[in-house]
């Protein structure tokens, strides 16, 4: 397996939108709250939340790749696709305005509400504000016919289209988690530490793709990395994050990896994507009152309820350090405020 201290990746466009590397917390306050149930496990929290551009999250990290792309492919268009209240959606209009390129968004219902605060508040309110086109779809139309039809009659008009994934979940997004797996890495020998597992949220599958493929470059196993799919079920799941790995290793000039390698759970998404679990919303409450860190009732709250009820049936070793990886989504908290 060709291996290396650093990835091969600086030849691949990229944009700047990352001020330096994230910072990681050391979790004391909660691991003193929850006591015994943790069996020494020390948890530590990487925050991507905390990233400075356009409110932050895992989408920034893809969209440097995505954009640097698009730029160097002469576009002057961009078009997105999510829900009502996509973190992604919202990070491509921001990254968008700041290159000085269109931005058009197609949103859908994918969630069974309708309410006010759900679709005038949260991300979407950012969208309208970055400058974002929005076309906002009906419940069960297709989005990515629309989006393929617009993109036709934009470039009828002169443009220059790139279609960015749901997510930014493509093999050149996953770059972006490559690239983290060199951070987190070059982090454990800063902190004299070394992390028994990465925890995260999986909903397009990019984010976990990104990290194995890195972390796999760089000679460590890809298994390292565990997820939490609040979207798919976990076997189709499995098989997106595999395929959008072995595109970035591709892309890395690295061998490809298994599908014994993607480690994802299924348990803990709930009764769909953007529908909160009572454990996640236990969850938000705990980590705010403990530390003073806001999760969000979609991605990073479900996944963390699932990283503590791994932790208290043992699923990691006694002593041992995890790495949980907060993906941002802070702003969709203002649209979920009745569930609070």
């Amino acid at each position: 397996m060709k291996t290396s201290t650093r990835l091969d990746i600086d030849h691949l466009p990229r944009i700047s939108l990352l001020d330096g590397p994230t910072p990681i917390q050391h979790l004391w306050r909660l691991e003193t709250r929850l006591g015994k149930a943790l069996a020494g496990v020390r948890i530590y929290i990487k925050r991507d939340d905390h990233i400075l551009f356009a409110g932050g999250g895992n989408k920034v990290r893809k969209l440097e790749f995505l954009m640097g792309a698009a730029l160097a492919d002469g576009c002057d268009t961009v078009i997105a696709t999510g829900g009502l209240q996509s973190n992604h959606a919202r990070l491509t209009a921001a990254a968008a305005a700041r290159v000085g390129i269109d931005c058009e968004l197609v949103l859908g219902r994918v969630v069974p509400r309708e309410d006010v605060e759900y679709e005038q508040n949260g991300n979407i309110l950012l969208d309208k504000i970055f400058g974002a086109k929005l076309h906002i779809l009906d419940r069960g139309q297709n989005a990515s016919d629309f989006v393929y039809e617009r993109a036709g009659k934009l470039a009828q008009a002169g443009k220059k289209v790139a279609v960015i994934p749901m997510g930014g979940s493509s093999a050149v997004g996953a770059l972006g988690y490559a690239r983290c797996a060199e951070e987190i890495l070059a982090a454990e020998i800063e902190l004299d530490i070394q992390f028994e597992k990465i925890l995260i949220p999986n909903g397009s599958s990019g984010t976990h793709a990104g990290l194995a493929a890195g972390l796999s470059a760089l000679g460590r196993s890809a298994d390292m990395v565990r997820s939490y799919s609040v979207l798919g079920e976990e076997e189709a799941t499995t098989t997106t994050t595999l395929l959008l790995a072995n595109g970035a290793l591709d892309l890395l000039g690295c061998d490809r990896i298994r599908s014994c390698a993607i480690d994802i759970c299924g348990e803990h998404r709930g009764a769909g994507y953007g529908i909160p679990t009572d454990e996640a919303m236990d969850v938000i409450g705990l980590l705010a009152k403990a530390e003073g860190i806001l999760l969000d009732p979609v991605y990073s709250a479900k996944a963390f309820a699932g990283m503590l009820h791994d932790i208290r049936q043992g699923a990691f070793k006694p002593g041992s350090n995890v790495l949980f990886i907060h993906t941002g989504g802070t702003p969709g908290l203002y649209a979920y405020r009745s569930e609070f």
